[in-house]
């Protein structure tokens, strides 16, 4: 693969991330079982092997269980941990915690952000995180708060870069004004069914500011991936003629409708750099590809055009 630079950090370099969440093999601890975290470690392996570089976690995939299987990856993957990016994220809780009658919340507060680095490090089984994320916008963030913990985990070791996830331009702003190092990624859903950031500044200011945009979900949860839109759907019209423009594309340039979604989102000036999430092998592989892939101008616009469901004006 093509190497790029990870906005401002002067770390490694990736055109692709790897999404952990799946790794566990289930959304609950409960469900998780040996057999399912071998599959989980198998996959990292291969992506790892395939020429991935940057893997992204967060503290809530299947509550921590993430984070413990690529720790237990990169103990088993000799020499591994010095030649990738490990990025997890905090801020989310769920309902139930610390109390029964606790409800789902976001929290950047220093104690909270402090106190999950170092579970998140225990559970990766490292000594440093490479990048951390804020997960969600916390509409009470106090964002010389949240500069100072990030100061302190920066000057600690804990942590080397820091970035955020979800967060509007205006957000990124005000946090930015805080905060004594540079913010240099801002994780968001960005792909052929999901245009917002085209429009709302969000890519805009990534280029401005020099962050690169990771696009969590590139592939639309699985329905551009599958080529399947449930009739139910509102838009299931305007998906499906989507996924028969990206199937004719991709045709001309003989490569699979995921390829040229993919290919289509790293054509972007912002140099947006999808996570990729399965846990099939040859999928992971294949994924690589995309980088390969050069799309013309008219094929891009013809497929943003698709996506919009009307003409440009």
């Amino acid at each position: 693969m093509k190497t790029q630079p990870l906005g401002k950090s002067s770390l490694l370099s990736t055109r692709l991330a790897y999404g952990c969440w799946r790794v566990a093999g289930a959304e609950h601890p409960r469900d998780v079982t040996e057999a399912s975290q071998a599959a989980g470690r198998r996959a990292i392996a291969a992506a790892y092997e395939a020429g991935f570089t940057l893997f992204d976690n967060a503290d809530i995939y299947c509550r921590g269980v993430c984070e413990t299987v690529l720790g237990q990856a990169l103990r088993e993957i000799s020499g591994m941990r010095e030649r990738v990016l490990i990025a997890t994220k905090c801020g989310i809780i769920f309902p139930g915690d610390p109390r029964p009658d606790s409800p789902h919340r976001y929290d950047f507060s220093a104690g909270h952000i402090t106190a999950s680095c170092e579970q998140s490090l225990k559970r990766l089984g490292i000594e440093t995180i490479d990048l951390y994320h804020l997960h969600r916008p916390d509409v009470l963030m106090d964002p010389s708060e949240v500069a100072g913990a990030f100061d302190k985990l920066r000057r600690l070791g804990k942590v080397r870069e820091f970035g955020v996830s979800n967060f509007t331009p205006s957000q990124v702003q005000t946090l930015a004004a805080f905060c004594p190092m540079p913010l240099i990624v801002n994780q968001v859903e960005v792909h052929l069914g999901r245009l917002d950031c085209f429009y709302d500044g969000t890519l805009d200011q990534c280029l401005r500011e020099n962050m690169t945009p990771l696009s969590w979900s590139p592939l639309g949860g699985g329905w551009i991936g599958s080529g399947k839109v449930d009739g139910a759907d509102p838009r299931a019209a305007g998906k499906a003629h989507l996924l028969k423009t990206l199937g004719a594309i991709a045709k001309k340039y003989d490569a699979a409708p995921t390829l040229i979604a993919l290919a289509w989102l790293l054509k972007h000036p912002s140099r947006i750099l999808p996570i990729i999430g399965s846990v099939n092998a040859d999928r992971i592989r294949a994924a690589t590809e995309a980088d390969a892939i050069d799309l013309s101008r008219e094929d891009w616009y013809e497929l943003l055009t698709a996506a919009r469901g009307e003409p440009l004006p």
